[in-house]
């Protein structure tokens, strides 16, 4: 039996207002999705701005302020939200949201490439020195250009061969400005030079021209100003490789220019390079393109992907790797792409429901997944379990095939178990080396169960939630819950905690202000009481400051706080021990949002009851009901799950229905937009059961995938960033 509630309950109980503020920020600012390869590591941007990276970290480029390399997705460090990122060949650059755009960078920084004035190597974010603002920035191998508002370039970093464009050779830490007095609409930066689009469509490029990437015809003559690209042809589009380059018209077609040595032109032409722009073979036309250092990709407008040039590692997704290939081949798997980066020997692209696929070289996991590389698009690697989900108020615990416990998300008081307080937007290992059997996640705590039935809580316990029998603040890591007693199941609410002993008797602890304990009193308890009353009940499930429970005849009883009619016995009134539920219904099922209750007939109906202000009980309207009313539509189901406002059912058939509350995309339909009554959602994914959190959602495919959709501001997606999603993605291992 699962246990919900609501993010309103937290801020009434004195969650510093920034967590509350912040829940919000997901909906009201987005960003498009972006992702950029390194040459060994990758980097994305959510719709909320979070970033995160993956892959090669021995100089910090990941940002996470750490140097080791990483295979799953973690948190760009310092909580900031980006507009766009982009990845050099060892370092990582960023715009923020501020208004002005400050520039942001970290990793390697020999040669003064993160632009802050140091030569020192960063971990995490630095800012760019000289008061600049751009509105975008394109990064090389050891050199990164910005534009202005005003369209001006700026480039600092190594200036070896002259690839800042600045007259010179003199490498620069800061931003300098590029030569010539022209203004342009975009920049790219290749492995030893840099181009730039003008507004009317013209290129010019600065830097190595050994190979004839500046495409002026002029090879093997560097420059170290600005030169117009041969050939008067128009362009919208630019990217620049090690040492090639590649421009697409308004019309869709491609040319490249530079080094041809592994078929990067697109041409089966000389290999010692185009000194100016060539049509790529075949006819295509492409919508976006993007340059790796010996490869070439781009897709159609319809989405496919093509690639060419070196493939020695896969990097080209056709399936095969070794041969290189002198003109577009499709990248297999038939998959629509709305974005696609290339790096040094890997390839990432997302998709049109923005789920990230890579394939090429994996030497560092910069594939996102375990280190082996793949030859055809491949989603950036998920998590594998045959363990229950249990979606807390902004965290999510699983089991794994192993019994080990990973959570992941919010984690400031603990609620992870890890032994820190850091969130994570990937699974952690809940510390210990414990073997659990079942796990439930609460508000800001959670609780699990050991092969003999020992309780073990962490997280947030000022309230007695964790159950150690003295009154603590809180704890990182599980902790035996006192009184010796074996549970059969357990459940975690808001501030408190209840388990089914073996003998079927239910015990409470917690905070108890509301009676939620149903000791008949309203005393604090750090330590497990017997629920009053006498009933053995075969389920129990704790909400937000209400508990129910079903007795063996199907019948179910409720205690705790009622004032919207979540009890369900006709009234409004505190219940401190169980009261009857109204209405002789039986059931097979009980689930608890933040002041709402379902329930689950034999028959498959569902019947909720409580609050209704945002349609939660899928009766057509928001009025309270006080007793419990049938859920519109006639549908059956064979399970049900309460989130905070909202309500999940899951058909016999694997397929999902929501109602109520949906601003974050807790639907998973793709969309914001909330119903009273019953709508499909989570598209064509069917699942085995589910789970619901404040305003996240997590489902368990029949092979034991997850995937999860919603609210995503603290991570507890598991998706590897920090946003929201309205369609389900899955978890990262």
């Amino acid at each position: 039996m699962r246990h919900q509630f609501s993010w309103a309950w937290l801020a009434i109980l004195g969650t510093p207002a920034a967590a509350c503020s912040d829940s919000l920020a997901p909906t009201s600012v987005t960003v498009e999705p972006v992702i950029t390869t390194g040459n060994a590591h990758t980097c994305m941007v959510a719709r909320s701005g979070a970033a995160s990276c993956w892959g090669d970290n021995a100089d910090g480029q990941l940002g996470d302020g750490s140097t080791t390399s990483s295979p799953t997705p973690v948190a760009v460090a310092g909580g900031m939200r980006f507009r766009a990122t982009t990845a050099g060949a060892r370092f990582t650059c960023a715009l923020d949201f501020n208004p002005a755009a400050d520039a942001w960078c970290w990793g390697l920084n020999d040669l003064g490439q993160l632009g802050t004035g140091t030569t020192t190597n960063s971990a995490t974010p630095a800012a760019v020195s000289g008061a600049m603002h751009f509105t975008s920035l394109v990064t090389g191998s050891l050199h990164v250009c910005g534009l202005r508002s005003d369209a001006a370039a700026y480039c600092w970093g190594y200036n070896g061969r002259g690839r800042l464009g600045t007259g010179d050779t003199t490498s620069s830490p800061a931003p300098v400005a590029v030569q010539g007095g022209l203004t342009f609409s975009a920049l790219a930066a290749g492995g030893v030079h840099t181009c730039g689009l003008t507004h009317a469509g013209a290129v010019y490029c600065w830097g190595e021209n050994g190979t004839g990437q500046l495409g002026n015809g002029a090879a093997p003559t560097p420059s170290s100003v600005p030169v117009p690209v041969s050939g008067g042809l128009t362009f919208i589009a630019i990217a620049a490789g090690w040492q090639h380059t590649c421009a697409v018209t308004a019309a869709g077609t491609m040319y490249c220019w530079g080094d041809n040595e592994s078929g990067e032109v697109g041409q089966s032409g000389p290999a010692n390079g185009f000194p100016v722009p060539t049509q790529v073979s075949g006819g295509m036309q492409f919508a976006q393109l993007t340059a790796g250092s010996y490869h070439t990709c781009g897709f159609t407008s319809s989405g496919a992907a093509y690639c060419w040039g070196r493939n020695d590692e896969g990097e080209l997704g056709s399936g095969t790797a070794g041969s290189n290939r002198y003109r577009p081949v499709a990248v297999t798997g038939g998959l629509t792409f709305k974005t696609i980066a290339a790096g040094g020997a890997h390839t990432c692209a997302l998709t049109s429901a923005v789920v990230p696929y890579c394939w090429g070289s994996n030497s560092v996991g910069q594939l996102g997944r375990v280190l082996q590389r793949v030859l055809s698009p491949t989603a950036v690697d998920s998590l594998s379990t045959t363990g229950a989900v249990s979606g807390g108020g902004t965290h999510t615990c699983t089991l794994l095939p192993t019994a080990q416990a990973m959570c992941w998300g919010a984690n400031a008081q603990g609620q992870l178990g890890n032994g820190s307080t850091t969130p994570r937007a990937t699974p952690v290992a809940v510390s210990g080396g414990y073997t659990f059997r079942a796990v439930s996640a609460g508000a800001s705590h959670s609780c699990a169960l050991d092969a003999l039935g020992t309780g073990y809580c962490w997280g947030l316990g000022g309230f007695g939630q964790l159950g150690r029998g003295s009154f603590i603040s809180g704890d990182s890591v599980p902790g035996m819950v006192s009184g010796g007693i074996h549970f059969t199941a357990i459940t975690a609410g808001v501030l408190h905690t209840c388990g089914l002993s073996d003998s079927a008797q239910a015990f409470c602890w917690g905070l108890n202000g509301a009676g939620e304990v149903g000791d008949s009193s309203t005393t604090l308890r750090n330590a497990p009481v017997r629920v009053a009353g006498g009933l053995t009940f075969t389920a129990l499930a704790a909400g937000a400051f209400q508990t129910c429970g079903l007795v063996g005849s199907g019948a179910a009883y409720c205690w705790g706080s009622n004032w919207s009619g979540q009890l369900g016995d006709s009234s409004t009134a505190t219940r401190s021990a169980p009261t009857a539920v109204s209405g002789g219904l039986t059931f097979t099922l009980l689930v608890l949002g933040g002041s709402h209750t379902c329930g689950l007939a034999s028959s498959g109906s569902a019947y909720c009851w409580g609050y209704n202000g945002q349609g939660q009980l899928g009766t057509g309207d928001t009025l309270r009901r006080l007793v419990p009313s049938a859920v519109s539509a006639g549908l059956t189901f064979a399970s049900l799950a309460a989130g905070g406002n909202y309500t999940c059912g899951l058909s016999g058939g694997g397929a999902l229905y929501c109602w109520g509350e949906n601003t974050s995309g807790q639907f998973g339909n793709g969309t914001t937009t909330s119903s009273e009554v019953p709508v499909a959602a989570a598209g064509s994914t069917t699942f085995a059961s589910i789970a619901t959190g404040g305003a996240h959602a997590c489902g368990l495919t029949g092979s034991g995938r997850v995937y999860c959709w919603g609210d995503d501001y603290w991570g507890q997606l598991g998706i590897g960033m920090f946003g929201f999603s309205a369609t389900p993605l899955a978890v990262q291992p």
